[in-house]
């Protein structure tokens, strides 16, 4: 009876709005948008967005980058893991509006054209995939975790990597490449 009564009381202070737009427009403070320039791959690119905006969706809705994936949207599993000015950062979580002027290396600005990095092979030679959705996030924590200097070993590297979840078990094969390309010194 209180959750019905709340629920009530909530609908009827609630703003009609004549459609979804009008209710978006709204909620977006009348349309405004902020100027922001970045470094994405090496590029520079400026656009107008809503400030609101993570940087997980400017990169794949604003600028198709569609290799950084979006797992739990709440900053849990890793899936969306990129590096801004060499940190690793949860893109979900992150608003682009706070990063103006920072350089962003998304999974799609690892590989110099067609060679692969190092870390990306070692992936391979170790089989450090199943599904492969979280793979461009593991990546480029692997990658985060090296230059951070946190992967002299096993257990560091494990503990150092616990933010990115893999939901098919690669583990191994992912501990096993960064240890590789840790060793190899060449990301």
């Amino acid at each position: 009876m209180l959750q019905a009564s709340a629920g009530a009381a909530a609908l009827a202070v609630w703003p009609v709005f004549p459609n979804i737009a009008s209710a978006q427009q709204a909620s977006a403070g009348l349309g405004e948008t902020i100027d922001l320039t970045l470094t994405v791959n090496g590029e520079p690119v400026a656009l107008k967005i809503d400030p609101r905006l993570s940087v997980l969706d400017m990169l794949r809705e604003r600028l198709a980058l569609t290799g950084t994936k979006k797992g739990c949207n709440q900053g849990a599993c890793g899936a969306c893991t990129v590096l801004i000015n060499d940190q690793r950062v949860n893109a979900c979580l992150a608003l682009a509006v706070m990063h103006e002027g920072s350089s962003i290396t998304t999974i799609e600005g690892v590989a110099s054209g067609s060679e692969l990095q190092p870390i990306q092979q070692a992936f391979i030679e170790h089989e450090g995939f199943q599904c492969g959705y979280c793979t461009p996030g593991q990546i480029m924590s692997g990658l985060g975790c090296i230059r951070e200097g946190h992967a002299g070993s096993r257990e560091d590297i494990s503990y150092w990597m616990s933010g990115n979840i893999c939901r098919c078990g690669a583990y191994p094969g992912i501990v096993a490449a960064i240890e590789q390309a840790a060793q190899e010194d060449r990301t």
